[in-house]
């Protein structure tokens, strides 16, 4: 297997921030919409030894900032498809959370052989079942929706409607994975065999582990449940009791 990047000066779609070649297992982050991979920057240190966590860099921000965004969902998911097999010399869960839970479980699905799946586990965090869609009453192609839209989000968008720069460097990927989430539909076709575990923030009320139940349907393999502090955005400063969750799927899985 090829060596992977251990930084954001990296280009590519991997990123390892703390390598660990003895790991038992490889975990691998899909970010929610507008962020990227320096979201789980820190997520390694409160791992186990045991875990190697990779994180998924879309085009179009941080160090992929020059390039262009995807905006269909599908496309995005074969692409990952295409280069995450290399790290399949270990066993491979998929954690996602909001957007990114999608987007691992498409990928999820195009891995082959699809039955059974070659991977371990998929960890799905504040995201509607594939089979359900939210309703949302913007346009995201106009900047006007798009505005009205980050001010419901309250002060974790202030920054970037005051500062025209934050704005043309945030907004084009933002932009991109609202459209992606906006026109995603679901295909159906064969369940995943892997272990599923859904995990809900206990402050997000658009999203509650009732709602998230529907998502076993898509395994055939055991699935568990867990609430976690925090509301939709509890990974920006993500809770011990996420790790705890973490590191119990990966003592059952690696």
């Amino acid at each position: 297997m090829g060596r992977l990047p251990t930084t954001t000066g990296t280009t590519g779609w991997l990123r390892v921030y703390r390598s660990r070649p003895r790991a038992a297992l490889r975990l691998v982050c899909f970010p929610h919409a507008g962020s990227g991979a320096s979201l789980f920057h820190g997520w390694a240190e409160r791992l186990p030894e045991s875990v190697e966590l990779v994180g998924v860099q879309y085009p179009g921000r941080q160090d992929r900032s020059r390039e262009e965004p995807v905006s269909r969902l599908e496309v995005l998911a074969d692409e990952v498809a295409a280069v995450v097999p290399r790290l399949f010399d270990r066993p491979v869960a998929f954690f996602g959370h909001s957007l990114g839970a999608t987007v691992a479980f498409e990928v999820a699905r195009r891995l082959s052989p699809r039955f059974p799946t070659p991977l371990a586990g998929l960890v799905v965090s504040a995201r509607l079942p594939p089979t359900d869609r939210a309703t949302t009453r913007y346009d995201f192609t106009r900047d006007d929706d798009l505005r009205r839209y980050l001010t419901r989000l309250g002060d974790r968008a202030g920054a970037v409607l005051s500062d025209p720069d934050l704005w043309d460097l945030l907004v084009p990927p933002l932009r991109g994975d609202l459209l992606m989430s906006q026109h995603y539909r679901y295909t159906p076709g064969p369940p995943l065999t892997c272990p599923l575990t859904l995990v809900a923030a206990a402050a997000d009320h658009g999203c509650t582990i009732d709602d998230m139940r529907p998502w076993t349907k898509h395994t055939i393999g055991p699935a568990d449940e867990h609430v976690v502090p925090g509301d939709h955005y509890y990974v920006d400063a993500p809770p011990r009791e996420l790790f705890d969750v973490l590191a119990g799927a990966a003592d059952r899985l690696g």
